[in-house]
C-alpha cells in the first residue's frame, strides 16, 4: 500500500483519471497474465484424470480469465485515486461482470455435465429405448435450465440499476393495459415452457421416435425448448410446438419397444388355396434377414361381394424394418400368385343369357 502511494506520489502530474485508467489496464493485463498461468497449471493437473474434470477445466477458460479480472479490478479498485462517480461506476461494472460471471459458469457446468452423462447412451444401438428415453429428459431439461439461467442473470443485471428496478416495480404494480399485453404476449412462450417439462417428466416422445402425427410418419429429431422437429420418411421437417403433444392425439410406435407387427392385405378370388398361400408367406417371412421370428399369421378376415380378404401380419424389430418386410411380402406374394395361381387373382364374373329362346 505504502509503495502505491509513493508512487502516486511521483506521478502527481498526471491527472487523476489517467492514473486511474492505467493502473486499471496494468491490473487487467497482470490478471490476463496471471490467468494463463494458473490455466496452464489446471491443465496438467487434470490432464490424467477423467473426461468430466477436463471437460470443465477446458471449457472454463473464458470464464476463469473473467473471473481472473473481476478480482483483480476488485482489489485494485481502492488504491486508485477514483471520484465517488467513478467509483461507483466500476463497482457497477464488478456486480455485472460477478452476475455474467456466474451465469456463464454454470452454463458451462450445465453443458460439460449433459455431455458426459450422455456418452454413456447411444442412439444407433439396436435396443435404444432407455438411450432415447434419458437423451429426451436430459435435452428438454437442459434448455430449460439454461433458459431460466440466462432469465435470472438478465434480471439480476437490471436490478442493478436502480432506474430499471424503480420502473420494473412500478410496471408489475400496475395492472395496466402494458401488462395486460406482455402477459399475452408471454403466454405462448410460457406454455411451451410448461409442456416441455411436463414432457421430459412423462415422456410421451422421445428422440428418434417413431410417430404418425397429422398424418406424417417420420422420427422426432430433435426436440427444443418451443418446439419438435420431426423428420418425416421423405427427409421433409414437420415443426410442431411442444404444446401440440400434450393437448392433441398422435400415433408413437416406439413407446414401449420398437419391434411392431406389420400388416398386408390382399383381396382375391374365392377359389384361392389358403393353405398354400399360407404355407408360401411363411417360407417368405422365415427366409428374411427383417423378421424378429416372433410373428407370422394368413387368415381370412372378411368377405366382399367379388372377394375374400385375407391378411398377413409379421413382425420387424423397429418401423423400417416392418415396412421394408411388408413390401417384400407384397412383392413375393403377388409373384406367387401371377405364377402359380392366377387364376385365384380378382375378377368379375357375369351371367349371359340368351333371349332369344
Amino acid at each position: 500500500m505504502a509503495c502505491c502511494r509513493q508512487l502516486f506520489d511521483h506521478l502527481s502530474w498526471m491527472p487523476p483519471w489517467l492514473i486511474s485508467g492505467l493502473l486499471l489496464l496494468i491490473a487487467i493485463a497482470a490478471a490476463v497474465l496471471a490467468h494463463r498461468i494458473a490455466f496452464r497449471m489446471a491443465t496438467e493437473l487434470v490432464r490424467n484424470r477423467d473426461l468430466f474434470w477436463r471437460s470443465i477445466v477446458s471449457r472454463n477458460r473464458r470464464p476463469l480469465r473473467l473471473a481472473f479480472v473481476v478480482a483483480t479490478v476488485l482489489i485494485v479498485q481502492p488504491l486508485a485515486p477514483l471520484t465517488p462517480e467513478q467509483a461507483a461506476m466500476v463497482h457497477q461494472v464488478v456486480v455485472l461482470g460477478s452476475v455474467v460471471l456466474l451465469a456463464w459458469t454454470a452454463h458451462t457446468a450445465l453443458h460439460v455435465w449433459t455431455v458426459v452423462y450422455l456418452r454413456r447412451f447411444k442412439l444407433d444401438s439396436s435396443d435404444n429405448l432407455l438411450a432415447r428415453k434419458h437423451v429426451t429428459q436430459t435435452h428438454i431439461l437442459q434448455r430449460v435450465a439454461t433458459i431460466l439461467i440466462v432469465a435470472v442473470a438478465i434480471a439480476s443485471c437490471l436490478m442493478t440499476f436502480d432506474g430499471v428496478r424503480q420502473y420494473g416495480v412500478s410496471l408489475l404494480a400496475s395492472a395496466g393495459v402494458a401488462g395486460v399485453i406482455a402477459g399475452l404476449a408471454l403466454q405462448p412462450v410460457l406454455k411451451n415452457i410448461f409442456a416441455g417439462i411436463q414432457l421430459a417428466i412423462t415422456q410421451p416422445i422421445r428422440i428418434d421416435d417413431a410417430l404418425l402425427v397429422e398424418g406424417e410418419w417420420g422420427n422426432v429429431e430433435e426436440i427444443t425448448a418451443t418446439y419438435v422437429v420431426v423428420r418425416v420418411w421423405d427427409l421433409r421437417r414437420l415443426i410442431l410446438p411442444l404444446s401440440y403433444f400434450i393437448e392433441r392425439p398422435f400415433q408413437n410406435w416406439t413407446r414401449e419397444e420398437a419391434s411392431l407387427i406389420g400388416t398386408v392385405m390382399i383381396y382375391l378370388d374365392y377359389t384361392a388355396p389358403v393353405q398354400a398361400i399360407r404355407a408360401k408367406v411363411e417360407a417368405v417371412v422365415a427366409s428374411s434377414p427383417l423378421w424378429d421370428r416372433r410373428v407370422v399369421n394368413v387368415q381370412v378376415t372378411d368377405f366382399r361381394q367379388t372377394c375374400l380378404e385375407l391378411r398377413i401380419l409379421a413382425s420387424a424389430s423397429d418401423s423400417r424394418r416392418t415396412f421394408d418386410l411388408r413390401c417384400a411380402i407384397r412383392e413375393q406374394i403377388i409373384g406367387y400368385l401371377q405364377a402359380e395361381h392366377p387364376a385365384c387373382l380378382p375378377r368379375h364374373r357375369a351371367e349371359l343369357t340368351d333371349r332369344r329362346t
